[in-house]
């Protein structure tokens, strides 16, 4: 399937545009187009700026040198009927309910899905963006590999202790062990894991030389180096940034309801508060649950993804929206490649006591990275089988005027 672009208005056919194919879109736009494909009145359109698929989860490895399998979106939707349009979009009109594609092609839609998603935010410390790598796109990962192919000797900085910079840390320190790898945050690597998991999280990335230095802020990133909080400076020959993320402004400027993050503000069906004709789903939505915002992973944004779908079909058939309910149930983070830890959780991320360690954690971990393509592939046959996850029971339950 080739990329295609319509810029006519439909006529007698619901047009839904689904923006973004990471994998929230792509799981909305499968599971929508395998439900209405025998429909003549009905049409999906899937827009992003390439042809691959871009596999987060995996980003670290890219930035390491490591090759990943080439996921076309075209293949991908092949047999849905969905219609994929390669471009950036640049603007979106909620009141004309347009979208502008490389600033000179425009899509009209009756029903939209934003699931633009979210990068590395370079913007809230000065000389991040001029001077720090980050993993928001696969060109920003194989930046940083060549770097560090190049570097032969000294330090590479990590900042951000979350889930993203742990496994960047001791993924370049497995494939690096010529370099000193230091991972640097406000919080200890783990610190939401139960002590057990804690401690042999922190102890893998000991085995495998990576400092961590706990309890810092990074304030400027320099050629060279990084400024911290009580002005200490610390050398640098490469900067990793994985210290919060930001939304395109690009709903805010449609006049969309956001919040403070820029993310859109939906209602428990997932449609906009303030344009219920567009659904918001995977990191670009702010989702309350009974627990409070939900945090955007794949775990999550793929359920959100087919939510989103399941409500639109149902307001084509007259029906109410069902809520959309999502308890977590696992963390799983890899270590290298010859080793990881899972902290199972409850369906508020809490942990729980079980966990796993070692080569059992580590065949749990690329299960669940490479879980989508089935997942995907599921959903074209039987797309049914997409909406089964863990709904969270009373955690995760919306009380009347709690939005």
């Amino acid at each position: 399937m080739s990329a295609q672009r319509e810029t006519g208005p439909a006529t007698n056919t619901h047009h839904v545009v689904i923006l973004g194919a990471g994998y929230a879109g792509m799981s909305a736009a499968i599971q929508l187009a395998s439900r209405v494909r025998r429909r003549g009145d009905v049409k999906v359109s899937l827009v992003n700026a390439q042809e691959r698929f871009t596999e987060r989860l995996r980003l670290h490895m890219t930035a390491t040198g490591q090759q990943l399998a080439e996921l076309s979106i075209p293949d991908l939707l092949q047999g849905t009927g969905a219609r994929f349009v390669r471009g950036w979009v640049t603007s979106v009109d909620a009141d004309a309910r347009t979208v502008r594609i490389d600033d000179d092609h425009i899509l009209h839609y009756d029903t939209l899905v934003y699931a633009l998603g979210s990068v590395a935010d370079t913007t809230a410390v000065p000389g991040v963006d001029g001077h720090a790598y980050t993993l928001s796109h696969p060109q920003d990962a194989e930046a940083l590999a060549e770097k560090l192919a190049r570097l032969g000797s000294g330090t590479v900085v990590v900042s951000g202790s979350g889930l993203t910079g742990i496994e960047s840390a001791a993924e370049i320190a497995e494939r690096h062990p010529e370099l000193n790898v230091v991972l640097m945050g406000r919080d200890e690597p783990g610190a939401a894991m139960n002590p057990k998991a804690r401690r042999y999280l922190q102890s893998a990335l000991s085995r495998l030389g990576v400092t961590v230095r706990s309890g810092l802020e990074v304030v400027k990133v320099l050629p060279g180096s990084v400024e911290l909080a009580g002005g200490e400076t610390l050398a640098a020959d490469a900067v990793l940034w994985t210290s919060g993320t930001r939304v395109p402004p690009l709903a805010a400027a449609a006049g969309l309801a956001v919040d403070e993050y820029g993310r859109i503000v939906t209602d428990t069906a997932l449609r906009s508060l303030s344009h219920p004709e567009v659904y918001a789903v995977g990191d670009a939505a702010a989702i309350r649950q009974g627990y409070g915002i939900m945090h955007g992973t794949c775990q999550s944004g793929m359920p959100t993804g087919v939510h989103a779908a399941l409500s639109i079909v149902r307001a084509m058939k007259g029906k109410q929206p069902k809520p959309f309910r999502f308890g977590y149930y696992h963390t799983p983070v890899s270590l290298g490649r010859h080793d990881a830890v899972v902290q199972f959780t409850r369906p508020d991320n809490s942990p729980r006591r079980i966990h796993l360690t070692g080569r059992a954690a580590t065949r749990y971990k690329e299960s669940v990275t490479a879980s989508p393509w089935p997942a995907f592939g599921r959903m074209k046959k039987m797309p049914a089988s997409g909406a089964l996850w863990p709904h969270g029971g009373r955690l995760t339950r919306v009380t009347e005027g709690a939005r």
